[in-house]
């Protein structure tokens, strides 16, 4: 099935979703994570995206960022991600996960064997100074209501450190489009 959730304000940042079928414990090692921080960071770097804040959990991971095709550089980095994810399974022979992955796979998902991100990103954009923390607050917050640290900046897969008083992060709705 589609996502119903379509990016239409491309001039505002977007709070995203990715999520992996049937919420499987997919980033729960740091090779895992790392997959998915180096293609943040290529999609920064390469294809215009802007990183506002982003958190990886072990099902899934959220994320504040901005592109002029914001639509399309997030269906690139899932591909992307998907691909090394399986390689890396395939390394580490965590079958039990690929099996899986194979099996959550949608049928109409006919190019590829496995599949491990759910469809759409859920994009919600962010039009005001008070939904941005809003977002912040929840996207950096995750892993404490988890139960995971005590803190938000102790979260290594996360942006909370540059959040930090102190830091060089200014929140105004001009400087985050």
């Amino acid at each position: 099935m589609r996502s119903r959730y379509r990016i239409l304000e491309h001039e505002f940042a977007h709070f995203v979703t990715g999520t992996v079928v049937a919420w499987l414990p997919i980033f729960n090692t740091t090779a895992r994570c790392d997959i998915l921080v180096q293609a943040l960071e290529y999609c920064r770097q390469q294809k215009k995206l802007k990183i506002h804040a982003w958190v990886i959990l072990d099902t899934h991971f959220h994320a504040i960022v901005a592109a002029p095709d914001l639509a399309r550089v997030l269906a690139d980095l899932k591909r992307h991600t998907a691909r090394r994810i399986i390689e890396q399974l395939e390394t580490e022979r965590c079958d039990w996960l690929r099996r899986q992955l194979r099996d959550q796979r949608a049928p109409h998902k006919t190019k590829s064997q496995h599949q491990v991100w759910q469809e759409g990103s859920h994009p919600q954009a962010i039009m005001t100074d008070a939904m941005m923390l809003q977002k912040l607050e929840y996207l950096h917050n995750n892993p404490v209501k988890r139960g995971l640290v005590a803190s938000p900046e102790h979260w290594r897969y996360s942006s909370a450190h540059e959040w930090l008083p102190g830091a060089t992060v200014e929140l105004r709705c001009d400087s985050w489009r």
